[in-house]
């Protein structure tokens, strides 16, 4: 079965929602953590144990992500007609070819790094918000 890929949101959009998810996240396992003290229950140990794992899988998956992006750039480049014939640019139209390809490549690299981080932040404010603390 083939796999589907995801569209991938701009940087810009990634940054302002892992801004309004990542301190509800916080506040909610600070406070569970805080009400748990000494003794946690099974709930409580299970989300510890969630947030340690899923940093871990985000991180390999945005290495491996961002890998694939720069594979994917440097194929796009040494591929590119406008590489080989100038890589400079044309100068009497104004256009950088090679250098609007880096400007999307880095732009690419940095929403294939965060996604990984923003998919696990919002599911987890969307989750938590519909969990009591005790």
């Amino acid at each position: 079965m083939a796999k589907r890929r995801r569209r991938q949101l701009h940087p810009a959009v990634q940054a302002v929602e892992m801004a309004w998810a990542v301190p509800q996240v916080v506040a909610h396992r600070l406070a569970r953590l805080s009400l748990a003290a000494a003794v946690p229950s099974t709930r409580d140990r299970d989300e510890f144990l969630l947030m340690g794992h899923e940093k871990a899988e985000a991180i390999t998956e945005s290495w491996s992500a961002v890998a694939v992006e720069m594979h994917r750039a440097w194929l796009g480049m040494w591929s590119s007609p406008a590489f080989w014939a100038m890589p400079w640019g044309s100068a009497r139209r104004g256009k950088r070819p090679v250098a609007s390809h880096y400007q999307r490549a880095a732009l690419a690299m940095m929403a294939a790094a965060t996604a990984p981080m923003h998919r696990r932040a919002v599911a987890n404010a969307r989750r938590l918000s519909r969990v009591p603390l005790r």
